[in-house]
Parts: C-alpha cells; sequence; structure tokens
C-alpha cells in the first residue's frame, strides 16, 4: 500500500524537435483530485498517456499504485481506469453489452460480467437504456457508459481526459457528482481539464502546466492567493458622485477604476471595506451596493498564461 498513488519526478518527452514534457512532476496521494489545467498542447494528454503506459517517457520516472510505467507496465494497467477525450464505446452493442465485454477482457466469468455490468448500469442511470444500441444514446449517456466501462475493473487510480467536453450543463453535472462519489469511496483521480469551474469544485490540489513545463501548483486557494487579487466595488447613486468618490478612496490609499456609477479596487484584504466606508463618510457620501469580491480560478489561470508567455 501506497499513500502516492500517482508519482512523477522530472518526466520529459519529446516528439521530434517539440517538447511535449519538459521536467514535469506531480504527486498525487490516494483518495484525492488533482486537476491538470494548461491550453491545448500544454502537454495534458501526453503526461496522461506516460502515467497510464500508452507512452514512454524520454526521462524521467513515473509510477501509479506503487508501479514503475515503464518496467512494471502490466501491473500499472490492471489498476486504472481511462476515459479519454471521446466516448470510447462499440457503437454497434447495447450499454450491457459493452460493459459484459469489457468485463470479460478483463478475466471475469460470464456470470460476474453480466452482474457487474448490471451494477454499474444502474449506478451510472443507464438501466432503462441498458439493452439499447449504444450509437442511439445522447453525448451525456454516453460519458457515462465510458466511464462505467472505466471502472469495470475496480480500478484504484482513474484518468480522466477531458471527460466533460461537450457535455450540456445538466450532463457534466451529472458527471461531477459521479467523480465525487468515487473518491469518497477511495478513488484517486487524476483530471484534465479546460473547465476551471470543474477543477475548482473537484480538484484537492491543481497543477498548472504550460508548454510542457510546471508553471503552478497547490490547491485552489493557494493558486488563487498567490496570483489573484481581491477587490471591492463601490456603487453610488448617482453618477455625479463619482469623482468625489474616487477622490476620497485615492486618498485613503486605494487606487480605483471608474465604469458607470461603480468604483472597483483591489484591496489585501476584507477589513478593507471598513477604510473604504470611512472614506466616503469623510465626503458625505454613502455607496448604495458595496461587495467585496474573491479572486476566481479563471484570474489565476489567466495571468499565470500571461507570465508563462
Amino acid at each position: 500500500m501506497t499513500d502516492l498513488m500517482i508519482e512523477a519526478t522530472d518526466v520529459h518527452k519529446a516528439f521530434g524537435a517539440q517538447k511535449a514534457l519538459d521536467g514535469v512532476g506531480v504527486a498525487v496521494p490516494r483518495g484525492t483530485v488533482l486537476g491538470l489545467l494548461g491550453h491545448n498542447g500544454a502537454g495534458k494528454t501526453t503526461l496522461v498517456n506516460v502515467l497510464t503506459t500508452m507512452l514512454p517517457p524520454d526521462r524521467g520516472q513515473a509510477s501509479v499504485a506503487g508501479f514503475d510505467v515503464v518496467a512494471q507496465a502490466h501491473q500499472v494497467r490492471s489498476r486504472i481506469g481511462l476515459t479519454g477525450q471521446f466516448a470510447a464505446v462499440d457503437e454497434g452493442l447495447s450499454g450491457h453489452d459493452n460493459l459484459v465485454l469489457i468485463a470479460r477482457l478483463l478475466g471475469a466469468s460470464p456470470k460476474e460480467a453480466r452482474a457487474r455490468a448490471t451494477e454499474l448500469l444502474d449506478v451510472f442511470g443507464l438501466g432503462d437504456a441498458a439493452r439499447r444500441a449504444s450509437r442511439t444514446y445522447s453525448g451525456g449517456m454516453r460519458r457515462r457508459l465510458d466511464l462505467a466501462a472505466s471502472l469495470v475493473g475496480h480500478p484504484e487510480v482513474i484518468f480522466l481526459d477531458e471527460p466533460t467536453t461537450g457535455l450540456d450543463p445538466a450532463s457534466r453535472l451529472g458527471l461531477w457528482e459521479i467523480v465525487e462519489n468515487l473518491v469518497a469511496d477511495g478513488t484517486t483521480v487524476l483530471l484534465t481539464t479546460q473547465y476551471l469551474d470543474e477543477a475548482d469544485r473537484l480538484a484537492d490540489s491543481i497543477t498548472v502546466l504550460s508548454a510542457g513545463r510546471v508553471v503552478a501548483s497547490g490547491t485552489s486557494a493557494e493558486l488563487k492567493a498567490q496570483v489573484g487579487r481581491r477587490t471591492v466595488t463601490v456603487t453610488l447613486g448617482r453618477a455625479d458622485d463619482v469623482p468625489a468618490a474616487s477622490l476620497a478612496l485615492e486618498r485613503a490609499g486605494l487606487h480605483p477604476v471608474a465604469a458607470g456609477v461603480a468604483l472597483t479596487a483591489p484591496v489585501t484584504s476584507s477589513r478593507e471595506l471598513a477604510v473604504v466606508v470611512r472614506a466616503l463618510d469623510e465626503v458625505g457620501l454613502e455607496a448604495a451596493e458595496l461587495a467585496l469580491a474573491e479572486p476566481t480560478l479563471d484570474d489565476v489561470y489567466l495571468t499565470l498564461s500571461r507570465h508563462a508567455a
């Protein structure tokens, strides 16, 4: 038993002159979710392919569930599940038969395979469509079937490579809930995504890749604190009050930016709300609305992307 279920150190991978991974390192404890963020071509899928034994690294070391991805590839593959960017199901087979086929390939008896297929179809809300050809499934249903297929062998580690791309909001929420339930049961997940709200909700820790390198890592809160800034927005009752309010905030040490009847200024803590109120009171003004906004993961990602560029 190992506490680190995914570990990579100084992993390099190149395709000709193109460096896809340039010294990447990650560490994912058991029963947690690592969110892997990055633009197209950042190296996310290449790293997943290395960790799932589909590509050997040029340099560096990587292990999954305590097994080396090169020297012990068979042991790694027997302990993982993978859902790629596109649903990989046989459209000519029913949902039930897709899962039975995979279970049989993994060594289950016919009875065990049927039982496992029925169990997973019920878990993923596909029981009513079990006997229908998967070509008749909606996009969300196919993704659920694809995720169910990756769980047939009771994997300890699941790799989800942009699993909700192209799904409608309701289907995305459904998949998020499934992932949360898996993690609650002790499964370890590596999730690549371009949806920042997805990483914010699901990931215990986040690694940001750019041009094959790790440019930031930490929890969502840590990343926000590192590169994001809180802002306070003052909404005034009249446009005529904006100049006086702006001058008052500047005297208080803030740097407001006006937009209509609102002034927005970066702050370091919520305590500065009192500074804003006092500054306005000194010039006889009162805010119609006062709001404190926390930095978002979108802010973090855009800032990191600019720095990496």
